[in-house]
């Protein structure tokens, strides 16, 4: 449950770790189902595609639906977030960023870390996103972009769009690099994008650059991307908090489960 010390090293060099096909095709399918039913749950924590009805993201899952909940303390992910990151972590935010076929839309390039300063004030990028590819990641369905080592540098800009959409919901859009910037890393570290089977799952810092082509494909790009925190770097906001199912109130350690999620809801359930 452990990564090599290869793997870490790969981490903290290249700002992002793809463990392929780690959970099984089982397992994926659970996942898919619970999402089918969670993106039906009505509330804030629907966002749909501008203009449409089509789910571009659903919050905080693990907060409604068990898989989910099982899936945060998994010692296949959760072992690995402790390695790289603290002992004592939690679920600082939840989402899975669903890009339909036939138009899911782009998200643009920044870094995790200046949204949530800015927006929760938090006060150091000690975070260990992991990714769950709920479906096959290619390259023609709108996967994400890494630019690999600019994590190394710090934030690349400390603003904010004046035409930010919402105070409480920091889009992308809002904290974007400016096409110079975006040249000058690109320049500087070059662009890749991790792709594989379902059932895999990519590491990457809060600060490592990154964005994602619209999804022009037939086929469906679903992302879970939950966010662990140290429990010593909690958010400080400066006035209202935003909304629970965007940064979550639990901060107790998580501690891993003994076994898979997958067996831990088999034995609930036999």
């Amino acid at each position: 449950m452990r990564l090599t010390q290869q793997q870490a090293d790969q981490y903290h060099e290249q700002g992002f770790l793809l463990l392929e096909s780690l959970l099984d095709p089982q397992e994926v399918a659970t996942l898919r189902t619970a999402f089918e039913r969670d993106a039906k749950v009505p509330g804030p924590q629907v966002v749909t595609e501008d203009g449409g009805t089509e789910v571009r993201a659903v919050y905080s899952s693990h907060q409604r639906q068990p898989e989910y909940a099982g899936l945060i303390r998994d010692p296949r992910i959760l072992e690995p977030v402790r390695q790289l990151l603290t002992d004592d972590v939690y679920i600082y935010q939840f989402k899975i960023n669903a890009k339909p076929a036939f138009g899911g839309d782009k998200w643009a390039w920044h870094q995790d870390f200046l949204a949530w300063r800015l927006a929760d004030n938090l006060p150091a990028p000690r975070q260990v996103n992991i990714g769950v590819f709920l479906d096959d990641v290619t390259e023609f369905n709108g996967p994400v972009i890494f630019l690999p080592g600019s994590h190394r540098g710090g934030l690349v800009h400390e603003g904010r769009s004046a035409a930010a959409r919402s105070e409480q919901h920091l889009d992308p859009d809002d904290i974007s690099l400016s096409p110079q910037q975006l040249a000058e890393h690109v320049d500087r570290h070059g662009m890749t994008s991790p792709k594989g089977p379902a059932g895999s799952v990519v590491l990457f810092s809060p600060e490592i650059v990154h964005g994602s082509s619209p999804n022009m494909s037939p086929f469906a790009r679903r992302l879970l991307i939950a966010t662990y925190n140290d429990t010593a770097n909690l958010p400080r906001p400066q006035g209202e908090p935003r909304p629970e199912h965007v940064v979550c109130r639990d901060t107790e350690p998580l501690r891993p489960l003994a076994a898979p999620f997958s067996q831990s809801l088999s034995a609930v359930t036999a």
